[in-house]
């Protein structure tokens, strides 16, 4: 995916928002269940979330590419390590 992609679909940007926004409720949720539940920066996953479906000012397009490329990719690797863990 290139940053041009989202930039320029309306259509890809609101899904990538919308799925920003599932993923801060979820770790919202999750943190409910067990505080200590192992997600670097899960305040900030769910400040995201909220800045993402209250609108605030705007959604800039170069912050959720960075969310996208630098946040996500690292958040889906602590959330199946811990995972791994607890089935065993």
């Amino acid at each position: 995916m290139i940053f041009s992609s989202i930039k320029n679909n309306r259509l890809l940007k609101r899904a990538i928002e919308r799925e920003i926004e599932i993923i801060g409720e979820a770790t919202q949720r999750i943190l409910k269940i067990d505080a200590n539940f192992p997600i670097s920066n899960a305040r900030k996953i769910v400040d995201t979330r909220n800045w993402v479906i209250h609108g605030y000012d705007f959604v800039d397009d170069q912050i959720i590419w960075n969310i996208i490329i630098n946040q996500l990719p690292k958040l889906l690797q602590e959330v199946n390590n811990e995972i791994s863990k607890r089935d065993q």
